[in-house]
């Protein structure tokens, strides 16, 4: 049975009428029109999907609808082209997306972790990424590009 949630996204308020147990990632996708957040693998294990939900990054395909408390933030609403957030503008700048399938999901994994604090070691930011997948293998680069978004957002 549907019940009627009220959800920011990006800093909008949004009304949707949903099945509780529905994953946000189909209401950040086909309701609310967000392209973000992808669906890779459907089971968490992939990371394509991630969003930040109150600060920290959570996969959207097996997070329920339900449990949106605060506020969600996804790619679409991380920077512009104009003014792209940090991690958006080391990403670029080490070009580190190849096919960018999953390139959302270690963005904003990232995201979540530096904005918390952006001293992290390598083996911290290893940990928050583990279980990421990119089939290109553009790992490397990645891990270049956090730690140069690590330290622009010390500055």
């Amino acid at each position: 049975m549907n019940k009627t949630f009220t959800i920011t996204v990006d800093g909008v308020e949004h009304t949707l009428s949903a099945d509780p147990t529905m994953p946000l990632l189909y209401a950040l996708r086909n309701d609310l029109g967000k392209k973000g957040p992808k669906f890779g693998c459907g089971l968490a294990q992939c990371g394509a999907c991630t969003v930040i939900h109150e600060g920290t990054a959570v996969r959207s395909c097996v997070f329920p609808v339900a449990a949106v408390t605060g506020n969600v933030r996804t790619l679409d609403g991380l920077g512009t082209a104009d003014n792209p957030h940090p991690v958006q503008q080391a990403f670029i700048e080490e070009e580190a997306g190849q096919c960018e399938y999953c390139i959302g999901g270690w963005i904003m994994t990232a995201t979540a972790l530096l904005e918390k604090d952006p001293d992290r070691s390598d083996s911290e930011i290893r940990e928050a990424l583990a279980g990421l997948k990119c089939r290109c293998g553009t790992h490397m680069a990645i891990l270049r590009a956090i730690k140069r978004a690590a330290g622009q957002m010390r500055s």
